[in-house]
């Protein structure tokens, strides 16, 4: 597509994270000149990657769920999804393990799950079974309708009232396996997904429940190339047609002119004009740094400090040599359970606490993907959640970055012995990471935590009330955090922003 005219209509996109990404792309099929601006060095935001000494290490999220949400995507700008971008079903899902030696391996077929909760607890099987069907009702609710769909008005929170009543959204996810199933295992494997988009599962709404369903239905992929491969080719298709992507490009501010928002000014002082400014950065920082100095009436900082906000995240990166072929039953998607699941939860979200014990998700794409490491190598990504930095007392990450990843290796050497032996490249992401890496508030990992006052109309809305022209996506505004929630933030915000108009048009109007 040859570049659209200077006098077309021009969208800002604050951010090249995958929602502001696929906020371009969209804008940019509907007409707009667009113009996407980051402060990092590439695109993907928290989806992108680092490579050092031949290892890719993919920086955020792993798993791709829901594929059709990026197929539609690209459906609208007139591409295919599978041309640009190799995805690959993974089988098992994931495996979670526990000290006592038991494990739960994840898959898409429903006989094969309906085995693995019968060895751990036969008489759980008619309640799983149920549950199975409780979550694909929650999926066709939470996420093809409220999901996909604006929800600015208060009226539209008014009228699904009936449903929540209905399908117990008050109860919590765990509160909800728990009632379905009785061993504790069970408990956590059918319960942990909203640690995913930073929730926590004793306290999350139990619409979140549709994960178990959206992952069987549609499967758990892995991108070759990672995450990464997915924002990079995101970027190609808005160059394509004719936008443009800034690295390096740090916004300071929006600029608002007679209550609508006019484009932004960089930190290097330099002034861009704009009909729409959307904003991929999260919210807290939209509003509390993008525009402060306005007057805001929503969401002001008083509102946004009563807040709860997702856990913080210690991420190491590392690469092993000489490794590829050893622990053999080490897979793609580890998560290794310590001794507690709900104390542990109390710690991270509720006392915030860096515990003694911990669980960590393990990634090692080398399995799925060699290109991610030097030949005979491995890659891995190792995730544990702690608290993010509110709170009285707020970890010291630069004398505790150490002796928790010491704490990490010992758990990790459960289940690959000798591992540290073998490490080659090495680096950690801490909440403080998080806070100056990506400007996250608290230096959480996943924006605003998704309870049920923090959902839907509840959550920062895809069209500002602070200024005219200004529209949010990403991980905290409407429908949340995860690929698939961010992804369809920028399909909301198609359904809110109008066609540009035609050049001719404005060129009379001018």
């Amino acid at each position: 597509m040859p570049p659209l005219p200077d006098r077309a209509a021009h969208a800002l996109i604050i951010g090249a994270g995958l929602g502001g990404l696929a906020a371009a792309m969209r804008l940019g099929a509907k007409g707009y000149r667009v113009t996407v601006l980051d402060r990092l060095d590439r695109v993907g935001g928290r989806g992108s990657s680092i490579t050092r000494d031949g290892h890719r290490f993919d920086l955020g999220p792993t798993i791709v769920t829901v594929p059709q949400v990026f197929e539609e995507l690209w459906a609208a700008c007139g591409r295919d999804f599978r041309r640009d971008v190799d995805l690959r079903p993974l089988d098992p899902f994931y495996e979670v393990r526990w000290p006592d030696g038991s494990r739960f391996r994840a898959s898409g077929k429903t006989e094969a799950m309906i085995e693995e909760v019968a060895r751990l607890n036969p008489d759980d099987v008619a309640g799983y079974v149920r549950f199975l069907r409780e979550s694909e009702t929650r999926y066709s609710f939470g996420f093809e309708d409220l999901g996909r769909r604006p929800m600015n008005r208060l009226m539209e929170i008014v009228k699904v009232l009936p449903t929540f009543v209905r399908l117990r959204a008050d109860r919590s996810v765990y509160a909800h396996v728990a009632a379905r199933v009785r061993d504790p295992r069970l408990r956590m494997a059918l319960s942990f997904h909203p640690l995913f988009i930073g929730g926590d599962p004793t306290r999350v709404t139990s619409i979140y429940t549709l994960v178990n369903h959206l992952e069987k239905a549609f499967g758990v992929h892995y991108a070759m190339g990672g995450v990464q491969a997915i924002a990079d080719a995101m970027a190609a298709v808005i160059r394509r047609q004719g936008g443009q992507v800034r690295t390096g490009a740090q916004v300071d501010r929006i600029l608002v002119d007679d209550g609508a928002a006019r484009g932004v000014r960089l930190a290097s002082g330099e002034a861009l004009d704009a009909e729409i400014v959307v904003s991929n950065a999260d919210p807290g920082h939209t509003y509390a740094h993008l525009l402060r100095d306005r007057p805001r009436r929503r969401w002001t900082d008083r509102k946004l400090t009563r807040k709860t906000w997702s856990m913080g995240l210690f991420v190491w990166y590392f690469g092993t040599k000489g490794t590829a072929g050893r622990w053999i039953d080490v897979g793609h998607h580890t998560i290794l359970n310590g001794p507690r699941y709900r104390g542990l939860l109390r710690d991270v979200f509720r006392h915030k606490t860096l515990s003694e014990d911990m669980s960590v998700y393990v990634h090692r794409p080398s399995v799925t993907d060699p290109g991610v490491a030097p030949p005979g190598d491995d890659t891995f990504y190792v995730l544990s959640p702690v608290p993010h930095l509110g709170g009285d007392d707020p970890v010291d990450w630069d004398a505790m970055r150490e002796p928790y990843r010491r704490r990490m290796v010992r758990v990790l050497d459960r289940l690959m012995p000798g591992f540290e032996d073998r490490i080659g490249p090495s680096m950690t992401f801490t909440p403080d990471t998080f806070r100056e890496r990506y400007l996250s508030p608290l230096g959480c990992g996943f924006s605003i935590e998704p309870r049920i006052l923090q959902s839907a109309w509840f959550r920062p809305h895809n069209i500002s009330e602070e200024a005219r022209g200004l529209y949010l996506v990403g991980a905290g505004t409407h429908p949340g955090a995860g690929l698939p929630g961010v992804i369809s933030s920028a399909e909301v915000l198609a359904q809110l922003v109008p066609d540009a108009p035609p050049v001719a048009h404005r060129m009379a109007a001018e």
